[in-house]
């Protein structure tokens, strides 16, 4: 679980109490076409998230909001 501390066109950003917070590409919050990420959360939101990728390199971590078998 997470809140979300910022949204942008291409996604949202939320705060996993970790030291970056984690990204959610708009392309990876719905299985339906959505044209700007605030459709479906808001600043402030807590959100169940899935973790899609780390990168340790850059301090990047990359979430979903749909579940492992949702993604396909």
């Amino acid at each position: 679980e997470g809140v979300v501390r910022n949204v942008v066109d291409f996604g949202a950003f939320v705060d996993i109490g970790i030291h970056e917070d984690g990204l959610i590409h708009i392309s990876h919050m719905s299985r339906k076409f959505i044209k700007h990420p605030s459709q479906v959360v808001s600043v402030g939101d807590l959100v169940t998230v899935w973790v899609k990728k780390i990168d340790t390199e850059r301090e990047k971590v990359n979430l979903s909001l749909l579940a492992p078998n949702e993604t396909d």
